[in-house]
This record gives C-alpha cells, sequence and structure tokens, in this order.
C-alpha cells in the first residue's frame, strides 16, 4: 500500500506564507493532479512530499509510515522534473540504469531491469544515444524511465510537459496516463494546464493562495463548481461570469445591469433582490428562434471541431461556443439564451455557489 496522507501542511519563505494548512488523502494507486495559477504553492507541496523542501508544521505520511524526518533518498518516492534533469555524459542506457548502479546491483540485472523499462516507452533503439541526440519527447521519456526503474512506491510529476510542443504534450499525456493504468503506483502531478488535470487525473485539487479550494473527480469539479474561482479555472473557454440581480417576482429570472433579463430554474422566494453571479459555460448557449435580444459578434474563431463567437451580451464580452457550423461575422447580431438547466449561480459577495 501506497498511500500517502497530508496533515495540515504548511510553510513559508521569509513572511510570506505558501502553504496555510493543507490537507489531503491520496489513496494507494490513484493519480491526483495538483493546479492552480503560478504561486498557488502546488510545486512547493510536491517538493515537501520528496523532502526536497523542509516542513514548517504538519505531517506527511507515506504508506502508513510518518516521513517528516526521513531523507529523500530514504523515501523510496521518484520524481519527474520540467526539465529532464538527465546527465548529459551518460547514454540512455545509463541514464535509465543510473540508480541501479548506485543501489549495487549486478550489470546483468541493470541490464534487463532497463530492457524491461525501455520497451514500452520506445526507447529500446536508442540505447546508445547521449541525450543531446534526443527530441524533447524521448528527453521526458527517459526521465520517466528512470523514475519507473526504481520500482517506487509514488511518483511525482513536477509539470512534466510544459516544455514540449502541443502535439507532443497530446501524445505524452496519452502515454502517462498509459503508464499509470499498467503499473498502478500512485502518482501526484503538478500542472497549470487544467486541460492536462482533466483529460489524465482520477481527482484534481485545486489551489490558491496556499489553500485547498476545491477537490473531486475531473467532471464533478466541471459540472458543478464550488465557487467562482474553480468556476474560471475549470474549463477551456472558461465559464462566463454575469453579474446581475435575482427577480423572482414572477418566473424566475436574473436581471442584468443593461436591462437584459435571463432565464433561470425555480428557487426558493428568499432569494428575491439578491445580487448574484450568473455563470454559463461556452457551450450551454443556444440560437434562439424567437424573438429574443440579438447580440453583436466581435469575433469569430472556427477551430474544426467547434466554433467559438466572442460576442457583446448583458453589456460585456462572453465566449459562446457550437459544435455545428455558424455563418457569421464580425459586426452581425445573433440571438442566443444559456440552456436553463446548465446555469450556475454563486453569491456576489462571497463568490460561493448558491445551491
Amino acid at each position: 500500500m501506497s498511500a500517502i496522507t497530508l496533515h495540515n501542511i504548511q510553510k513559508s519563505y521569509g513572511g510570506a506564507q505558501i502553504l496555510k494548512g493543507v490537507s489531503l488523502d491520496i489513496q494507494d494507486g490513484e493519480f491526483i493532479a495538483l493546479v492552480g495559477p503560478s504561486g498557488c504553492g502546488k510545486s512547493t507541496l510536491l517538493r515537501i512530499i520528496a523532502g526536497l523542501e523542509p516542513l514548517e508544521a504538519g505531517d506527511i505520511h507515506l504508506a502508513g509510515r510518518r516521513i517528516n524526518d526521513v531523507a529523500p533518498r530514504d523515501r523510496n518516492i521518484a520524481m519527474v522534473f520540467q526539465n529532464y534533469a538527465l546527465y548529459p555524459h551518460m547514454t540512455v542506457e545509463g541514464n535509465l540504469g543510473f540508480s541501479l548502479r548506485l543501489a549495487g546491483l549486478r550489470q546483468a540485472d541493470i541490464a534487463r531491469r532497463v530492457a524491461e523499462v525501455a520497451s514500452p516507452l520506445g526507447l529500446s533503439p536508442l540505447l546508445r544515444r547521449y541525450p543531446r541526440q534526443l527530441s524533447g519527447g524521448q528527453r521526458q521519456r527517459v526521465a520517466m524511465g528512470r523514475a519507473i526503474i526504481r520500482n517506487p512506491d509514488a511518483f511525482l510529476f513536477d509539470e512534466p510537459l510544459s516544455n514540449l510542443d502541443a502535439k507532443l504534450r497530446v501524445q505524452m499525456r496519452t502515454e502517462i496516463k498509459a503508464l499509470h493504468q499498467r503499473l498502478g503506483t500512485t502518482t501526484v502531478y503538478v500542472t497549470h494546464d487544467q486541460i492536462e488535470a482533466m483529460t489524465m487525473a482520477d481527482r484534481i485539487v485545486v489551489l490558491k493562495d496556499g489553500l485547498v479550494e476545491q477537490e473531486g473527480a475531473p467532471l464533478a469539479l466541471y459540472d458543478r463548481p464550488e465557487n467562482t474561482f474553480v468556476a474560471g479555472f475549470v474549463g477551456s473557454p472558461a465559464m462566463n461570469f454575469i453579474p446581475g440581480r435575482l427577480d423572482l417576482s414572477a418566473a424566475p429570472q436574473l436581471l442584468t445591469r443593461d436591462g437584459l433579463r435571463l432565464p433561470l430554474p425555480p428557487l426558493p422566494r428568499a432569494s428575491h433582490g439578491r445580487e448574484v453571479i450568473y455563470g454559463v459555460r461556452p457551450e450551454h448557449f443556444e440560437f434562439d428562434d424567437g424573438q429574443g435580444p440579438r447580440s453583436e459578434v466581435i469575433v469569430v474563431e472556427p477551430t474544426g471541431s467547434e466554433t467559438q463567437i466572442a460576442l457583446r451580451y448583458a453589456g460585456q464580452e462572453i465566449i459562446a461556443a457550437f459544435r455545428e457550423r455558424v455563418d457569421a461575422r464580425a459586426g452581425d447580431q445573433l440571438a442566443i439564451v444559456p440552456q436553463i438547466n446548465k446555469v450556475h449561480l454563486f453569491d456576489a459577495e462571497s463568490g460561493q455557489r448558491i445551491n
């Protein structure tokens, strides 16, 4: 069992508190993604788990063992870095087998383990090459192989794909996910790219200013964000936010600041007049066949799989996304409405979800 338990993790640099009491239970074999903006503490938390940063307060348990004071080399945790961190004077074979040579294994056993690890990563034809002779994706696979060969209790990934181009990132996402499914090793993956987190992780932990804002399955965070920060961070393009006031005098509606009335699901009468944020994801708009208000098209961005349109709507700019082809150009007028069952409501002052 290789579960990781973090309890009240705190860390400061000088007078700045980076982690303000983070607690997490990571199950054996689970793939966790830590996401959040720069400076939220996600990489610091990863380095604390690895033992590369000392704790200020709190406890870390790995496989039921408290490891606060255990040296990094004795934690049996493998870390893959953003910059690959390969030894330039060693071949791929040398890089893969380096930790085993340090452990004193026989050359025959090292060669067998290197071959076992290299094959599924597509590195077998590259074993005699040096890092300078490899592409970025190949170097990252070598870094992953060097971590795998140790049979660690947990993998830690610190933004490993950020130096790769878009096509390679997609390829490596698939390879890392397939690797986790094959090995079943507990994995903590730090990224600023929420698409990586959505497509790879069993569970996402969203951090902001050293605190956990929300954690849960990727689609749970997407479909039911607990506050405007999570709603705006998870999803691309981001959720649209429209401020307004609840009008429940007749059919439930949101009265926007420029007088537009937007539909709402049933709400308690006590909410009448409350200031709220009306959240709509871009794909949850539809064309209005009636005589609804029309919005001016600002930019049309066809992506192939969908058409994204920036419009001036309810006194502000929003993004709407449609799966079908849309014959529109800047300056055109389109009538769109939100899908009433897909609307999110948040308190205007606190930003918290209104259930």
